[in-house]
């Protein structure tokens, strides 16, 4: 996943974050209604987020080199 990452542009990153997002948000809703069926796709979800995060400070810090 970290390699698909590094050949998104800007702009698919700010899409796949966007994605996940309202993937956690969903999730976190079923959790609450008790109709989450894997609550591990949680924790992997909040994973994918960070490593999307990272990526894009990674590439706000090399360009401000």
């Amino acid at each position: 996943m970290a390699e698909e990452m590094t050949e998104q542009s800007d702009a698919e990153l700010v899409e796949s974050l966007t994605e996940a997002k309202k993937e956690l948000f969903n999730l976190r809703f079923q959790l609450a209604t008790g109709q989450l069926a894997n609550p591990s796709r949680i924790r992997e979800v909040k994973k994918g987020v960070a490593r999307i995060k990272t990526e894009q400070r990674r590439r706000e810090l090399a360009g401000a080199q």
